[in-house]
């Protein structure tokens, strides 16, 4: 494996992540072990560790680095609980989630992309990941309630249907607001109706496709 690659990846954990107060180990080992070169578009690969959010087509982009290092960091995963992505764009999250030890299900609206990650993932031995190719805001059911949500895209409010899904003691990350500096937040569900919100960082990120006028929840 080239070593330029692996300087990369280093100073990708060392100098941006860690910096930025992402401080929990096991986030850090993942990020310095999940092939996060293989999941960016091919043109892109050299700029795969770079502070930048790297498109992914259909309006879509791949978070930076720090951002999803602060976002795991805040979502405190625990080997086997239940998790629900929402955007899986590349898979990327989804591989560092199951990394984390999470049984992961993450639902991707593109036809294009969903199939494209799910080979991706498998590809690279993450074959346990469940990816739906759905609208999670329209037509998605589950028969159980999850430990954690995470949604990659943006929305005025944080949906409030992705809400109902998480088990109480659970977590949601999301973003809300509006551009050109949103928030991320990740959201504690204390019980019914009880939500407890830990603004994590300013950011800008594409609209969930169908949340561009959802009323969410309010805080």
């Amino acid at each position: 494996m080239s070593l330029n690659l692996e300087q990369a990846r280093f100073n990708m954990v060392e100098q941006q992540v860690r910096t930025w107060d992402v401080l929990d180990a096991r986030v850090l080992g993942v990020l310095g072990t999940v092939p996060r070169e293989d999941f960016v578009p091919a043109r892109y690969r050299k700029l795969a560790f770079a502070d930048l959010r790297i498109p992914l087509g259909h309006g879509q982009v791949m978070m930076k680095p720090l951002e999803e290092g602060r976002m795991l960091q805040a979502l405190e995963i625990q080997p086997g609980q239940r998790v629900l992505e929402v955007g899986t764009g590349s898979g990327f999250v989804a591989a560092c989630l199951s990394a984390l030890g999470a049984d992961v299900t993450t639902v991707e609206i593109m036809p294009e992309l969903a199939d494209s990650a799910a080979a991706r993932l498998d590809r690279l031995g993450y074959a346990s990941i469940r990816v739906m190719q759905a609208d999670a805001l329209g037509e998605l059911t589950l028969d159980h309630g999850v430990d954690a949500v995470v949604i990659t895209g943006s929305s005025l409010q944080v949906p409030g249907s992705l809400q109902a899904l998480v088990k109480t003691g659970g977590r949601l990350f999301g973003v809300r607001g509006q551009e050109p500096a949103m928030e991320a937040v990740c959201m504690r569900h204390l019980g019914p109706g009880r939500w407890l919100p830990e603004s994590l960082f300013e950011t800008d990120l594409p609209r969930l496709i169908g949340a561009e006028d959802q009323p969410g929840f309010e805080f």
